[in-house]
């Protein structure tokens, strides 16, 4: 009896319970204060330096100034603009960059583009970026498209814009291939760039005569038995200037004395883009035609002195190493035990070459590194070019693009960099205010135009000065693995013997590990193993 009335009451309590309704308060999503303005940038890019291009660079501009200058509800956070730069990636828009930065850092709520194409022609960029800028808790307006990416729906309409432009951007790459590809067939094609000692005015390439005279002592240098490395130290000492207004490297005076341009020739298709966005570009070693074209423009160098330096380049080449003196050999000062971490020597034994650790010849206790075959060494070498050539360059070139990334980021921080943004920012602060004023109608519609072109040159000036203080700033690393990545893709398929010159062009030194093992160390600071047959005296 006891029991069951337990049981009932607690029944009866469960029943209750679940009759009981449960109360359920509903918090309304919060509303924006009133008083508080959105801030709101805008995005612009043009794809070329030219004049028209230039024009509408600073007409986009004045627009998105005046016009989030026009809304009481908005407060200018930046116009963020790019030129001169193509929008098939987002790598190297500098400015691209620093807005999602300034995005990151809770700086901006509204992003005006004026269309899908001007914030990214690559889908994949496009749809990875606005997702990103979405859980920030910014959204982008696309104001050609109507789109408005906060609401949830946009995505899918946005990827398939995208999608648009960047078969539009492939569509333009393609016809502008086909373009210089008939231009070079019929001889009239004109490079967008020129190496060091030219200049293009007026659609012709002429001479530079501050800079031929440079080309000229390189030349002259070279032929009286200076170095390619003693030439850029010379160049450098003397404060000149590369074309790229940085220093100069033993690679860029090798360039310039294999250029058949400076005898007034021209080999075009030297390096060719893939077709795929990204487009990615390759040195020419056969996938394409090339074509050679004689007496394109003034020469700055004879044939007779040009010839004579590629007769010395090869000589040097084919004799570099070939000595017996210990010196001057591939090897001398690179090759380095492992096991004691002594320089090794190269000894003769029976009409062949070793390479030995000579406190393992003084007492094999202190050291158990036995003498290895210089042949071996040298076939380890070719196994691994082989490698770096077939299998290493994309993962290079995505090193390299992570550390000029890293090195952007870190740029972003210096003082110098700083005082430039704010610099910029000012700029901007200046034409919003313009803005406002012609708003107004305090301001003359003549001077006002005249007073904000006025206000983009300096906003290209002060952009320009801080893309030459990162240049500047170069990353080393990122400098020589550039250099890497050229040297690969412009060497041969395959070495069927040791090549001296390109052995010292990319190895630092090596490390012999073992009597089964070496560990490669290249210029970039990159290290591989390479596997090495034993061999025992």
């Amino acid at each position: 009896m006891g029991s069951e009335m337990c049981i009932r009451d607690r029944v009866d309590g469960a029943t209750a319970l679940a009759e009981k309704q449960s109360r359920v308060i509903k918090i309304e999503p919060a509303e924006r204060p009133q008083n508080v303005r959105l801030r709101v940038a805008a995005y612009t890019r043009v794809s070329s330096d030219s004049e028209d291009q230039l024009n509408s660079f600073a007409a986009q501009n004045r627009y998105y100034t005046e016009l989030i200058s026009g809304k009481a509800e908005w407060r200018m956070v930046d116009i963020y603009a790019d030129e001169g730069i193509s929008g098939t990636s987002v790598a190297k828009r500098d400015d691209f960059q620093r807005m999602m930065a300034d995005c990151r850092r809770g700086l901006i709520d509204q992003i005006l583009v004026k269309s899908i194409s001007r914030f990214a022609r690559n889908t994949k960029d496009c749809l990875q970026n606005i997702r990103e800028l979405k859980e920030l808790g910014v959204n982008v307006r696309f104001e050609r498209e109507g789109i408005d990416t906060v609401n949830v729906s946009s995505e899918l309409i946005t990827a398939i814009y995208a999608a648009f432009a960047q078969k539009e951007s492939e569509s333009i790459s393609g016809n502008m291939r086909w373009s210089y590809q008939r231009r070079m067939e019929s001889g009239t094609f004109l490079p967008p760039s020129t190496p060091y000692g030219y200049r293009i005015i007026n659609k012709k390439i002429e001479i530079d005569p501050e800079r031929a005279v440079i080309i000229c002592k390189i030349f002259q240098w070279y032929l009286n038995g200076i170095s390619k490395e003693q030439i850029a130290y010379k160049l450098n000492k003397a404060g000149v200037l590369s074309n790229q207004n940085k220093a100069w490297r033993a690679g860029g005076i090798h360039y310039i004395l294999t250029n058949e341009r400076y005898i007034g020739d021209s080999l075009w298709q030297k390096t060719y883009t893939t077709e795929a966005i990204p487009a990615v570009r390759h040195r020419n070693t056969g996938a394409r035609e090339q074509y050679y074209v004689e007496g394109t423009h003034p020469p700055i160098i004879s044939k007779e002195v040009f010839t004579k330096v590629q007769i010395l380049i090869q000589m040097r080449k084919e004799n570099y190493g070939k000595s017996p003196s210990e010196t001057i050999h591939p090897l001398s000062r690179k090759a380095i035990c492992g096991c004691c971490g002594t320089v090794l020597r190269r000894k003769p034994q029976r009409g062949k070459y070793y390479w030995c650790c000579m406190r393992h010849d003084t007492n094999r206790e202190e050291c158990p590194l036995m003498p290895i075959s210089e042949t071996s060494l040298c076939e380890s070498f070719c196994r691994l070019y082989y490698k770096l050539k077939h299998q290493s360059i994309p993962i290079l070139e995505q090193m390299l693009t992570n550390l000029q990334m890293i090195r952007n980021r870190r740029m972003l921080w210096s003082p110098d960099i700083v005082a430039l943004n704010k610099r910029i920012s000012d700029i901007s602060s200046q034409n919003q205010t313009l803005a406002f004023l012609k708003q107004q109608g305090l301001v003359d519609p003549d001077i006002f135009i005249a007073k904000t072109n006025e206000l983009t040159k300096q906003l290209r000036q002060a952009k320009l000065e801080k893309e030459k203080l990162m240049d500047a700033e170069s990353d080393m690393t990122a400098l020589q693995t550039r250099d890497l990545i050229d040297l690969l893709e412009g060497g041969p398929e395959f070495l069927d013997s040791f090549d001296a010159e390109l052995f010292g062009e990319l190895v630092e030194k090596i490390i012999i590990e073992s009597n089964d093992s070496v560990r490669f160390y290249l210029k970039n600071g990159l290290e591989l193993r390479e596997s090495i047959e034993r061999t025992v005296r």
